[in-house]
């Protein structure tokens, strides 16, 4: 499989900003702390100052917790699309090209990864959720999440629609249209999926080779005109 660069790198620079924001604020208690000790032993004892201190010290553990959150976060994702993009690069000969992390001029938004095929285009979001989830229409629950709100299907639709307005405008294509589906990949091992009408394909990251290479349209594009049509995806970064 080849590769056309693309990334804007946005899960890997979140990752590595939210460390570096918890581990401050590991820095920050500690000062906070030795400050509060130095006060302590120099005057034999804790005054009304030592006192308040210690009370500040709830906002870098308030503020680390936060940010180390967010850093799992971000890091999960960042696994996950590497797991996606290793295993297309495994199990997809070169007839097909990749973009990584597309993070799109205009109308905005990121997308995962993007597959050029010879019977199409694949826009893929990736999710690195755990636990037993449920997929109806649109609507995606998670076991022991309220208030879920969040559908990687209308998420993945909405990148499929952007795609097809770059495609538009693609002088390659003038001469007719091209295949666009749009599938949500579940990367991590513990997830457990039971899908009822999902409006798009759901698969696990070790579905997802055959499935690409098993769908398309009839109509056949080279290698030559992928990479064109990639570099011309790959323009639209931000």
């Amino acid at each position: 499989m080849r590769k056309i660069k693309a990334s804007s790198n946005y899960l890997r620079n979140q990752t590595h900003k939210n460390l570096a924001k918890a581990v401050l604020c590991v820095l920050i208690f500690m000062c906070v702390l030795f400050m509060l000790v130095c006060r302590a032993i120099s005057i034999l004892e804790w005054d009304m100052f030592a006192w308040a201190g210690l009370v500040f010290l709830a906002v870098p553990i308030g503020a680390f917790c936060y940010y180390l959150r967010k850093y799992r976060i971000f890091s999960g994702g960042w696994a996950g699309e590497k797991q996606v993009a290793q295993h297309l690069t495994r199990n997809l000969s070169d007839d097909y090209y990749l973009i990584n992390d597309l993070y799109l001029r205009e109308g905005g938004g990121d997308i995962d990864h993007v597959v050029l095929a010879p019977g199409g285009i694949f826009v893929l979001e990736t999710k690195n959720w755990s636990g037993n989830i449920a997929v109806s229409g649109d609507v995606w629950q998670r076991r022991g999440k309220r208030n879920f709100n969040s559908s990687p299907s209308r998420q993945v639709k909405r990148n499929v629609q952007k795609m097809q307005r770059i495609l538009a405008g693609l002088s390659v294509l003038r001469s007719g249209e091209i295949w666009v589906e749009g599938i949500v990949v579940l990367t991590n091992r513990y997830a457990s999926v039971h899908l009822n009408g999902s409006s798009v394909s759901v698969l696990k990251v070790q579905q997802l080779s055959s499935y690409i290479m098993s769908r398309g349209s009839s109509r056949r594009f080279s290698r030559e005109q992928l990479e064109a049509i990639g570099r011309e995806i790959a323009r639209q970064k931000a």
